[in-house]
């Protein structure tokens, strides 16, 4: 892991296209401004954690149990 330390108003350059900028520190908390191309999902970990678990719940999914999926009572 790559550590670099920013002052606010400060950013950090990934690759050619996605720029990180520090907006705002306050108490142990920093707000980051993120600039990346559309086609780039940007995600807080958390959230990417859920996507991932849920694809994978998805994916384990059998054709069975989609049998009566759209059916009317």
């Amino acid at each position: 892991m790559l550590v670099l330390s920013r002052h606010r108003d400060e950013s950090i350059i990934i690759g050619d296209d996605i720029v990180v900028t520090i907006v705002d520190i306050r108490g142990d908390k920093v707000r980051l401004g993120i600039n990346a191309p559309q086609d780039v999902p940007v995600h807080r970990q958390e959230v990417y954690d859920a996507i991932q678990r849920e694809n994978h719940k998805a994916s384990q999914i059998q054709p069975s149990d989609t049998r009566d999926v759209g059916k009317n009572g």
